[in-house]
Order: structure tokens, then C-alpha cells, then sequence
């Protein structure tokens, strides 16, 4: 390119986000037609939980796509947010499409208190565009706008992250989702394909801040920054073959089972892998850094999709609670409340109770604070939250 790719456009980033009011992303999308043929680079859109993909435009036959990094308010779920970083309002960012062979071009602006890059997780492109602060490019000053350009060589599911200050702005929410689809048509075809990232906050009870400083007691576990009950349902209808793309940014390893089916694990960032590679699984674990994709025939039903970290499908937890579970806390509740009115005592014989009192608002937490575990099913509370959320299939009279 002849224009630098420092300072392209210096403050700009405002006018780009116009294509903002197009982030909503209906599961509807995924009825439309395939619009998948051999050789023509068209694809079937991903549906992005509790997301939206970036529009493009073209340029001298260049795919032109602009993030700008940003801080705003978040919600995690009703009752939760925070200021947070991430790229055009949300977070994770905008899920970027693209296909094998295209020439895109990413212009990032910086309208952070402090410089940043984007790393292209996974993406083979020459050593000037992987967006290491220091080592590939000089970082992306506040208020300046950075150019990144190059050949898509490959396809799969992959990510994009900062490279600068990568503790406070990843933990901040500085990630994002990028799916490169294949040129030609799949040979098993998809009728549903679905994203997601998973991440981990740190945000301690009463607060509106995340904390970058903790290395795992972390208290919020997400799919795309939602926790449950606040996370998109997968839908699908009975028979149909789906698809879901799953990043780890977060600091810890995540099981993801699914209920109710065997999958199978078909991809990764190297793409969707030879039909001899795949793997039957009804638990895969996903690891810090790495993508995945499952697939599966929809059968009718409600099923559980979730992280088997016990901890990983809970909200707010508190990591030096004293043990209660056995304790006759008889005599302690009056005692405590004289100091801390409203007070119950709790945990003698399990913590459902927890749950079933705060729902019914017997028991109200610090401000800005999701209860543990809750959620209402057809047939009462839950006892659930962070990383679960449910493949919806209705009965084919449906």
C-alpha cells in the first residue's frame, strides 16, 4: 500500500461505525438459502451467539473490514455490567467473515487510553501483519488508525487478540472470532453454523470494573461475554446437521459437553479436518488458545450445552467462603444479623437453597451482582449460570 499504515486516518473510526445498527443477527439468517457453489467464494453465514458479523466493503477488489477498540458499558446478564474493553461496542468483537483466497484489509483504530495491535490467531501472512507490538510493527498509538492487509491462504475457525499490554486488554474483553469458509463446497454440508468465544472476568462483588490482576479465581465464566441465563439458545430443527465453532481466550481449559448426542469434533484453526480425523465425543475439551468444531444431527429436544468445570457453570462465586456444609449454624443467624440485617444462614445441607431464596428475593446480594446459580426451567430453578446454555430443538410437528 502507498499510504502509511500509521496514522491512515487518524481519529477515524466514528463514521465506520454506522455499520453498527447492522450487528443484529437473527438466528432466522441460518433458513435463507445456501448460497454455497464450487469455486465462488460465497458461504452460509455463522450465527455468532449473543453476537453480530462485521459488514465489509469492497475496495479495488479488496475485502475492507474496521475494528475500532474502544471502552464501554457490558452486560453480562441482567442485574451485571461493566465498563470494559473491545472492538465496536461489544465484546467479544464483531465476528469477522471471509473466504479462503480473499485480499482483506483490516483497519484497526485506537480509541483506548494506551497503544494496541491485533494478532491474527492462527493466520498464515507475512511477519509484518501478526501484529506484535515491538517485534512486527510499532504499536497503535491512541487516536491512530492501523492497516493491516494480506491474502487469506487458509480456512477454519481462528481469532484475533491484542499483542500489547495483552493481561489488562484481553482481560479486559479484547478479543474476537474469525471465520475464513472454505472456496469450495464442503463435502458434508451445514445447515446450521453457530460461534462463540470463551472467556473468564474477574469482577468482584460490588464492582463495575474487571480486575486484570487475577490469574484464576476468576468469578464470571462467558460464552461471548454472557452468562447464564443471559446466553442465545442454539436452534436448530430435528435432522438438520449443525455446527459450532468454539475459541478459548480465556485462562483455563474448558470440557464442553453437550447433552442428548454424540458429536462429532471435525476442525480447528487448521480448518475442518479430513472425515478420517474426526472423533466421536460427547466431551471435548477446548484449550487456551485453541479453536474447535463439533458437529451433530439435531434431535428434538431441550439439551444441556456447557462447560464440566462445576465451577465454570456458576456466577459471583466467592473463593474463601468458609465450608458450611455439615455446620449446625443454629443461634449463629441472630447474632450475625444484629451486625449484617437480613442475614440468613445458609449451606448446612447444600447450597440449592441459595438459589430458591434469592429468586424468590428473600435474600438480596452486594449491587451489580449475579447470584450464583439460577435460571428458571419449565419445571423450576435451574441452578445454573456462566458457561450453559441450551440446543433447542423442536419436535418435527413443529
Amino acid at each position: 500500500m502507498k499510504v502509511s499504515r500509521r496514522n491512515l486516518i487518524t481519529g477515524a473510526g466514528t463514521g465506520a461505525l454506522a455499520s453498527l445498527a447492522m450487528r443484529g443477527s437473527d438466528a432466522a439468517a441460518q433458513d435463507r438459502d445456501r448460497r454455497e457453489q464450487p469455486g465462488t467464494g460465497s458461504f452460509r453465514p455463522v450465527r455468532t451467539l449473543n453476537g453480530w458479523s462485521l459488514p465489509h466493503r469492497m475496495r479495488d477488489g479488496v475485502k475492507e473490514f474496521h475494528l475500532v477498540a474502544e471502552e464501554f458499558e457490558h452486560e453480562f446478564a441482567p442485574g451485571c455490567k461493566a465498563k470494559v474493553w473491545g472492538y465496536n461496542g461489544t465484546t467479544p468483537g464483531p465476528t469477522i467473515e471471509a473466504v479462503e483466497g480473499d485480499r482483506v484489509r483490516l483497519l484497526v483504530t485506537n480509541h483506548l487510553g494506551e497503544p494496541t495491535t491485533i494478532h491474527w490467531h492462527g493466520i498464515i501472512l507475512p511477519s509484518g501483519m501478526d501484529g506484535i507490538a515491538g517485534l512486527t510493527q510499532p504499536p497503535i498509538m491512541p487516536g491512530e488508525t492501523y492497516a493491516y492487509e494480506f491474502t487469506l491462504q487458509q480456512h477454519g475457525t481462528h481469532m484475533y487478540h491484542p499483542h500489547a499490554d495483552e493481561l489488562t486488554q484481553m482481560a479486559m474483553g479484547m478479543m474476537g472470532m474469525l471465520i475464513i469458509h472454505p472456496r469450495e463446497r464442503e463435502p458434508v454440508s451445514i445447515d446450521r453454523d453457530y460461534c462463540f468465544m470463551l472467556h473468564n472476568w474477574a469482577l468482584h462483588p460490588g464492582t463495575y470494573r474487571p480486575d486484570p490482576a487475577i490469574m484464576l479465581d476468576f468469578d464470571l465464566w462467558t460464552f461471548n461475554s454472557k452468562v447464564f441465563p443471559a446466553i442465545d439458545p442454539i436452534v436448530a430443527r430435528t435432522g438438520e446437521r449443525v455446527r459450532i465453532r468454539m475459541g478459548n481466550l480465556s485462562m483455563w481449559n474448558h470440557p464442553i459437553h453437550l447433552h442428548g448426542v454424540e458429536y462429532f469434533v471435525t476442525g480447528s484453526d487448521g480448518g475442518r479436518w479430513p472425515r478420517s480425523q474426526w472423533r466421536r465425543e460427547t466431551t471435548e475439551i477446548v484449550g487456551v488458545g485453541q479453536t474447535r468444531d463439533i458437529e451433530f444431527i439435531a434431535r428434538p429436544g431441550d439439551w444441556a450445552f456447557h462447560c464440566h468445570m462445576a465451577h465454570h457453570v456458576m456466577n459471583a462465586m466467592g473463593h474463601v467462603v468458609p465450608n458450611t456444609l455439615g455446620v449446625d449454624q443454629s443461634g449463629v443467624e441472630e447474632k450475625i444479623r444484629a451486625l449484617l440485617p437480613g442475614y440468613m444462614a445458609m449451606g448446612e445441607n447444600g447450597m440449592w437453597e441459595h438459589s430458591e431464596h434469592v429468586g424468590m428475593g428473600h435474600m438480596k446480594g452486594p449491587p451489580n451482582t449475579l447470584p450464583m446459580m439460577g435460571g428458571a426451567g419449565p419445571f423450576g430453578t435451574m441452578d445454573m449460570g456462566g458457561m450453559f446454555t441450551v440446543v433447542s430443538v423442536p419436535p418435527e410437528a413443529q
